[in-house]
Parts: C-alpha cells; structure tokens; sequence
C-alpha cells in the first residue's frame, strides 16, 4: 500500500506541475514551450515511478528463498537501466529544435522537488510497528 500511494499521490503532483509549468511554457514560448513542460514533466515523473514500480514488482517476490538476491539485483538492474536511458533521453530532448530548455528544466525540477516532498509525506503518515513480538511486564501474570 505504500508504493500505491507513492505512485498515486506522484500522479496527482505531477499533473499539478504539468498545468503549472504548462502554463508558464505557454505564456513564455507559446506551444513549444508546453511541450517542453510536458516532456520535463512526464520524464521527471517516469524516474521516481519506475522506482516505485520496481518495489512493487520485487515484493512480488517474498518469501522466496532468494528474495533478497533477487530484489537487490531487480532494483539494482532497473537503477542502472533508468539512469543510462534518463542521461540518453536528456540528450536526445536537449537536441531537438523545439524545446525551451528553461521550461524543461523547471518542470523536471518542480517534479523532483515534488516527488522528494510525495515521498516523505506518504512515509510520514505511513503506519509500520517498529516493535514485534514484545513481552511486557505483566504479560505473563493471569490475573491481568
């Protein structure tokens, strides 16, 4: 339920700072410039979801006598495939004629600023017991 969240409430603030630097975007650089806000934002949201999505998928995994091997080489695998295609992206974006770089660049960052803030508040509110199977005094008095 954790990651759904995360990846629910990254949806909703991206759509958010889609129409806010969309609209920026337009207004400084007409169409091109909303398209470079949703370039910098679908790109600035695919990198956290595809880290959520990857949890999601190695959890699948539990209980397995190699889970740990196996989640670690999974989230390791994509971590390495996500950084190769987000600098190769990046540069192929970066070429092309069209795209207002300032817009792009704000809308990636408003989106990483906003996932950053997505995460910590889902964390935040999240409910994990942090102890188990813990013995109190008295526990074991039948008179309790």
């Amino acid at each position: 339920p954790i990651m759904r969240n995360v990846l629910l409430w990254s949806a909703i603030m991206s759509g958010a700072v889609l129409v806010v630097t969309g609209v920026i975007g337009v207004v400084l650089s007409g169409t091109h410039g909303l398209w470079s806000a949703v370039l910098g934002t679908v790109i600035g949201f695919l990198f956290p979801a595809l880290t959520a999505a990857t949890i999601l998928f190695a959890n699948r995994l539990f209980g397995t006598p190699n889970y740990l091997v196996i989640f670690f080489g999974v989230f390791m695998g994509v971590f390495l495939v996500k950084i190769l295609a987000f600098i190769i992206a990046l540069n192929i974006v970066f070429g092309l004629e069209w795209v207002v770089r300032g817009v792009l660049y704000g809308a990636l960052m408003a989106t990483a600023i906003g996932s950053i803030v997505v995460d910590i508040a889902v964390i935040a509110k999240m409910r994990i017991p942090s102890v188990s199977d813990v013995r109190l005094p008295g526990d074991d008095d039948p008179e309790v």
